[in-house]
């Protein structure tokens, strides 16, 4: 995937509606502080396109980048920011979960951990979100760059194993054993690759799914020509 054009094509606030979109749609969900913002920008290309902040809690919103002029990185706000009063924490929950039931868009989400530690309960509270609203989450494991690489498989087994030991949702237990989790580093990109690479299938998926559409509507269209002569 070659990044070409990137432009903040949307910010849907807490009373907005989710907007009945016609491009395809990624949405990036991770905890406050999890590096979403410098996940984002390194995708992208950019260096401060996605604000990125020592303070947690800042992304507030729902932020819709225009890629390519082809699709959508969606970014949801971020969670489990222990500073943020009830009201507001109840106030992004409803966003995001509003957003993952009714967007027509959405192919996938991309859940971002920490490589370095277990997954809290809000992290396993988002996952059930997710499968609840249909979609396998692909996990990305954020700041690979913080720990030994010798470590990384361990940790990865360790985002697995609680995921499938701690999910409420049921198909959460084995869906967790064949879950893609892809480790990222925000120094050296490493990881990019393979998340470009499930953005050009679910993109190639869905370039499919519409030939063959139009395939059929073709088809029944020279039927019913052929019927009426």
């Amino acid at each position: 995937m070659v990044i070409k054009t990137v432009n903040l094509a949307l910010v849907c606030g807490v009373t907005s509606k989710i907007p009945a979109g016609t491009l395809p749609e990624f949405a990036f969900a991770g905890r406050s502080n999890v590096g979403k913002s410098t996940l984002i920008n390194g995708l992208m290309n950019r260096k401060s396109l996605a604000r990125v902040s020592a303070q947690p809690g800042k992304t507030q919103t729902i932020n819709y980048y225009e890629i390519n002029g082809t699709f959508h990185l969606v970014d949801l706000p971020g969670y489990g920011y222990a500073k943020a009063n009830v009201k507001v924490k109840e106030q992004w929950g409803k966003m995001i979960e509003r957003y993952l039931h009714t967007s027509s868009q959405l192919r996938t989400v991309f859940l971002l951990l920490d490589i370095r530690h277990e997954p809290t309960g809000q992290d396993v509270m988002m996952y059930d979100w997710i499968l609840q609203a249909g979609f396998t989450p692909v996990i990305i494991a954020t700041k690979a760059d913080k720990i030994k690489r010798s470590q990384i498989q361990k940790q990865i087994a360790l985002l697995r194993r609680v995921l499938r030991e701690e999910s409420h949702v049921q198909g959460g237990v084995t869906g967790a054993q064949s879950l893609q989790i892809i480790p990222w580093s925000g120094q050296t990109k490493s990881g990019r690759e393979e998340i470009y690479a499930v953005l050009d299938r679910f993109l190639a998926d869905g370039a499919d799914t519409e030939d063959t559409e139009t395939d059929q509507a073709a088809a029944e269209g020279a039927e019913d020509s052929f019927i009426k002569e």
